[in-house]
């Protein structure tokens, strides 16, 4: 009921995966269809935990989000006054540290000029790179309208919108390209009875038709929309924009969130320096008397 009132289809949709693994759970563990709340202990989180690593075969950070849900709701037992206290207070997580990965300037730059006879993968490759340009997830840029787009600070053209998954305000200026491609497809039938910027397709199918997309300019990372977030952020922190900065342009609600990508350009900098130390032939040293 409060979906597009503070909360987005798809968050309702992880609480309902989390209750579906937790029912799981109960039978398996307890063989039994439902768990009293005065049974809940520190077992019974470190217990689903297990299960979810082990039984289903769920990753660590996944884990974490299904056991922060499962917090959550026993937070609002206790809120409620039907538990004294939550027993998984003391129960701790951390997130396994994950190499995001990123396109390259170069990469980049071929993807925009490549020649895509195929109208239908030029139109997916455009929205990529806009995205690629704007740092925009693929739910903000299905959603943006010709009104998202106004005159910034500066007299130039910006986005000025919402994120859906935080609600955060997020502004961004424009680049010159990513103009082009407004101005590409302000016409386009799909975006003018859509009343949006550009004519997006679903998530799947965008995701699907960045394969061949890949195929066709050589490339052998695994594109999907999401990449292109992770490219722009890498991108504008290579380019020396401060993280604080890059953190507002993705529209973060938490600074850590966006250090993550700076973990990435670290990475990036050992494999290159890496790279060049393989590939520097050793120099024979007289020794010394």
């Amino acid at each position: 009921a409060l979906i597009g009132r503070g909360y987005v289809k798809s968050t309702v949709t992880k609480y309902k995966t989390t209750f579906k693994h937790l029912k799981a759970f109960i039978k398996y563990e307890y063989k039994s269809d439902d768990l009293h709340l005065i049974q809940v202990s520190l077992g019974t989180i470190t217990s689903f935990e297990h299960y979810l690593k082990t039984v289903q075969g769920v990753g660590i950070n996944c884990t974490n989000k299904y056991l922060t849900h499962f917090n959550k709701v026993v937070n609002l037992a206790v809120a409620k006054d039907w538990l004294d206290k939550n027993p998984c207070l003391s129960h701790k997580m951390k997130n396994e540290v994950v190499i995001k990965e990123f396109l390259s300037e170069f990469e980049i730059l071929l993807l925009m000029n490549k020649d895509i006879a195929n109208k239908r993968l030029a139109q997916v490759r455009d929205i990529f790179v806009f995205c690629c340009l704007t740092g925009l997830a693929f739910i903000d840029v299905k959603n943006l309208t010709p009104d998202d787009v106004k005159r910034g600070v500066n007299g130039k053209k910006w986005l000025l919108t919402n994120r859906q998954k935080t609600g955060t305000q997020t502004h961004i200026p424009l680049f010159p390209h990513a103009l082009t491609l407004i101005e590409k497809y302000k016409n386009h039938p799909e975006a003018v009875n859509k009343g949006t910027v550009l004519p997006v397709l679903s998530n799947q199918k965008m995701n699907a038709y960045l394969k061949e997309v890949a195929a066709i300019c050589g490339l052998d990372k695994h594109l999907t929309m999401h990449l292109a977030r992770h490219t722009f952020a890498t991108y504008t922190l290579t380019k020396g924009v401060p993280i604080e900065t890059v953190s507002k342009l993705l529209g973060h609600n938490s600074l850590k969130t966006t250090q993550i990508y700076a973990k990435v350009i670290d990475s990036k900098i050992a494999e290159d320096i890496d790279a060049i130390i393989a590939n520097t032939p050793i120099l024979s040293l007289k020794k010394v008397s």
